[in-house]
């Protein structure tokens, strides 16, 4: 049985969905899912990104390069097909939010799934960025004392 997934989350998808439609794609990848988090703008998640300096044209710009060199087979997802990566991520998600012993997933287990996901556009882009998985948890654990 599947967590319960947060509200903030629920958004994030249909975000992911509208981000996935304005790259003209028919499929939803962690790129589209990142920059989600990021313009849904009042999760854990997307405080991270921004305490590290992350702006949606900043984090654009970094998965415009790197989506370029890249296309991948895609299975469906909600309205959408998602990427075997996206696939993974929501995997990882779940077993962050259990092993931080969430109640439900937050975009910030969505976040610490996509520093997970080694190979994906998310992933790289991060990583391009200065953003890293231990460093991301660390964040997420202050976030978790702090509220």
């Amino acid at each position: 049985m599947l967590p319960k997934s947060s509200q903030r989350v629920a958004v994030v998808i249909k975000l992911a969905n509208e981000v996935a439609r304005e790259y003209d794609r028919d499929y939803v990848g962690t790129e589209h899912v990142l920059l989600a988090i990021l313009r849904e703008g009042t999760g854990v998640g997307a405080a991270i990104l921004t305490r590290h300096g992350i702006t949606e044209n900043r984090l654009r710009d970094e998965i415009d390069k790197l989506i370029k060199k890249q296309m991948e087979e895609t299975w469906v997802f909600g309205r959408l097909p998602g990427t075997p990566h996206f696939r993974n991520v929501i995997a990882a998600a779940i077993e962050q939010a259990q092993q931080l012993e969430s109640k439900e997933v937050c975009t910030e287990h969505w976040l610490l799934g996509l520093l997970r996901e080694k190979g994906s556009v998310a992933h790289r882009a991060l990583l391009n960025l200065g953003i890293k998985h231990q460093d991301a948890r660390e964040s997420v654990l202050q976030f978790c004392s702090e509220g």
